[in-house]
């Protein structure tokens, strides 16, 4: 069979990648950062001039030694002064580094002489000496310590540290189990949403199997006083012991901590298997891209992803030339923004009516499947406060939407943008928080089929001249029938405005919208973004938490308003974005519910029993769009403690209908198995 050209080059270019990929030598990083150094009292100075050369003699034995075994001991017991010495890197560094790591340990143990015993533990090998055999020593009173990190930024939320404690718990209890079965070595993820613990653990060789786990047993309990900070060190005389929220360790120890006793036999037969699967892989990849990229030279454009024939005939469907016409071949000039799946740009149609067009970023098989989502969900929408498609392009190299234009801007430049933002009143602010609520009030329970946004942000938020605002960027929505109460789907959305359940669980109900628009709602009245980035600072949500607390909550409200506000609206409104952002979904109303309270000052805003929920501070800063797959194996469920007892969200509906008779107790059914 002849090949085209380009088709050779494909295959060149992707087996080259590979064979870089397959053969090149691993970045290099022996942990030498000090955990810890502990020297013994110097007693006897007249031993110093005998201790020396010993030390040095036992130092260059274990450098000998652990270069090939990434552990030694060795001891000289001939003549006093004894001296006993015990060299151990961790089994997940390579030859290289437990030398680099051994030769930074070692210049940090020479401080301690003329000592008669010292130790040094560094994040990646553990060096000591004494003038005693302590070759079987595993937990030790004087030799015992851990070290904690800084404080996170969950300290105030006892959802949050009690989520983060139990993956800890989870995380150690995986190393522990793991090192008894792995020669003394374990490493582990825990992730759960789009937070993850690393944990990692290592027994000294000397050590038993009893001896090693009743030793990381002991550096558990230690580093659990470190909760709620985002890292521990544990370190005992007979094993090192470490969690952190960030990754320390490479992909290498999670694999080397799999092997058990059985899994080592068969390693070489499945890693020879999997790497010929990955070059037939590449094979069949670069054959199809050469042949695509052949077929598209000698025939023009084709679509990848194809569109249901029902929309092709559609009145829905544009022309991709005429679209690339009317916006002047996509023009810089006439870019409108930037999304979080494509840019917007102005254009204008032959029958001179002017429109949006979104051009989406990639044509992958993901963008596609977003692309459709969109138009299928909105494109029979009719409300104010929805933004309305008139039509896609699916013609074309890429894939387009078509929006009526709305002629202002977005509410994050109107209110935030420096150069864009505008003066607008207390009055303003309030439709159009009303109309965020009404837009959203509709598309969850106005249409025949439940739609849940996902990303309500500021920047998602359109406004005419009037101001009036509409609802945008359906790409992360999802649909489900209106019988359905939730759905498990991977994380997406919006750092900062991410519901609890549904960045630490998945667990996606349409209030996780309602999360969101209390966030958007703070910061419309408030003029400042939730942005908790700014040291020695609070959020606006824990600003008008305190405020309210102090039952001074309108001093919240933007100053530039000058008190040119109608304070008990002002108060509703803050009170109800407290409400909506409350870490129980359960004490979150429904958006029809926060339009009755909105448009119907009679109605009572039912009381916000505890803080806002933060979840901003605990990964990135705000407009950070983050993507994870979630893996779980429990049920979508919650647990607070309030007063010093624990509530099951179960259990919880009881309690949420006497605090408000408007709050549906219906959704306590609502906890789903996520596979």
């Amino acid at each position: 069979m002849h090949f085209p050209p380009i088709y050779l080059e494909h295959v060149t270019f992707i087996s080259l990648i590979f064979f870089i990929f397959l053969f090149s030598p691993s970045l290099c990083d022996p942990r030498t950062s000090v955990a810890n150094i502990s020297c013994k009292p110097r007693t006897n100075v007249s031993i110093t001039s005998d201790l020396f050369p010993k030390y040095m003699e036992i130092m260059g034995t274990l450098s000998d030694f652990i270069s090939e075994n990434k552990s030694a001991t060795y001891s000289l017991s001939s003549n006093s002064p004894d001296i006993y010495g015990l060299a151990k890197c961790h089994n997940d560094l390579s030859q290289d580094e437990c030398k680099l790591c051994f030769v930074e340990a070692k210049e940090k143990l020479n401080t301690c002489i003329p000592a008669p015993g010292g130790s040094v533990y560094l994040d990646g090998c553990f060096l000591r000496y004494e003038n005693y055999d302590f070759f079987d020593e595993s937990v030790q009173k004087n030799s015992s310590s851990y070290v904690c990190g800084v404080p996170t930024d969950i300290t105030n939320d006892q959802y949050m540290k009690r989520d983060f404690a139990a993956r800890v718990d989870r995380a150690i209890a995986n190393v522990t189990s793991m090192s008894v079965v792995n020669k003394g070595f374990g490493a582990t993820i825990v992730k759960s949403g789009l937070l993850a613990v690393y944990a990692l653990g290592q027994c000294w060789d000397s050590l038993d199997v009893e001896i090693c786990t009743k030793c990381l047993n002991n550096a558990g309990d230690m580093i659990r006083k470190c909760l709620p900070a985002a890292e521990g060190k544990a370190m005992n005389a007979g094993c090192y012991l470490r969690y952190s929220s960030n990754k320390f360790f490479g992909d290498g120890a999670l694999v080397l901590a799999d092997k058990g006793p059985t899994k080592r036999k068969n390693i070489w037969i499945i890693a020879a298997i999997v790497l010929l699967t990955i070059l037939g892989i590449f094979a069949i990849l670069g054959a199809f891209l050469g042949y695509r990229r052949y077929s598209t030279e000698q025939g023009g454009t084709k679509r990848v992803h194809k569109i249901p024939r029902a929309l092709e005939t559609s009145k829905l469907n544009f022309k991709y030339e005429m679209l690339e016409k009317a916006t002047g071949g996509f023009d810089p000039l006439n870019k409108l923004g930037q999304g979080g799946s494509g840019s917007v740009y102005k254009g204008i149609l032959p029958d001179g009516k002017t429109v949006a067009v979104k051009r989406l970023l990639y044509n992958t098989r993901q963008w596609a499947e977003e692309f459709f989502n969109e138009v299928n969900l909105i494109s029979g929408i009719q409300h104010k406060n929805v933004v309305k498609l008139l039509g896609c392009s699916i013609e074309g190299p890429e894939s387009l939407l078509v929006f009526d234009f709305v002629s202002n801007k977005n509410l994050d430049q109107v209110l935030f943008d420096k150069n864009k933002r505008q003066f607008v009143s207390w009055n303003e602010r309030f439709q159009i928080i009303l109309g965020i609520a009404e837009g959203l009030a509709y598309l969850h329970e106005g249409s025949k089929a439940k739609i849940i946004h996902r990303d309500i942000k500021n920047s998602n938020i359109l406004v005419d001249e009037q101001l009036i605002p509409k609802i945008a960027d359906f790409g992360l929505a999802r649909r489900f029938a209106p019988h359905k109460t939730h759905v498990s789907t991977g994380v997406a959305g919006t750092l900062g405005y991410l519901a609890p359940e549904y960045l630490l669980q998945g667990c996606l109900t349409e209030k996780a919208d309602v999360y969101s628009f209390g966030v958007v709602a703070i910061e419309v009245a408030c003029c400042i973004k939730n942005n908790v980035f700014v040291s020695d600072s609070r959020s606006v949500l824990q600003t008008v938490w305190r405020n309210y607390k102090l039952n001074k909550i309108t001093e919240s409200i933007d100053s530039r308003l000058m008190s040119d506000f109608q304070e008990q609206e002002a108060s509703r409104v803050l009170q109800l974005g407290l409400l909506c952002t409350q870490t129980r979904r359960f004490s979150r109303p429904s958006m029809s519910q926060v339009v009755k309270i909105l448009r119907n000052k009679e109605t009572e805003v039912p009381v916000p029993m505890q803080p806002p929920f933060q979840n901003s501070s605990l990964l990135a800063p705000p407009d950070t769009t983050s993507r994870s797959s979630v893996t779980k194996d429990s049920l979508c469920s919650e647990w607070y403690s309030t007063d010093g007892m624990s509530i099951h969200s179960s259990e919880f509906a009881s309690l949420s209908s006497s605090q408000s008779s408007d709050f549906s107790t219906s959704e306590s059914s609502r906890l789903l198995k996520i596979a």
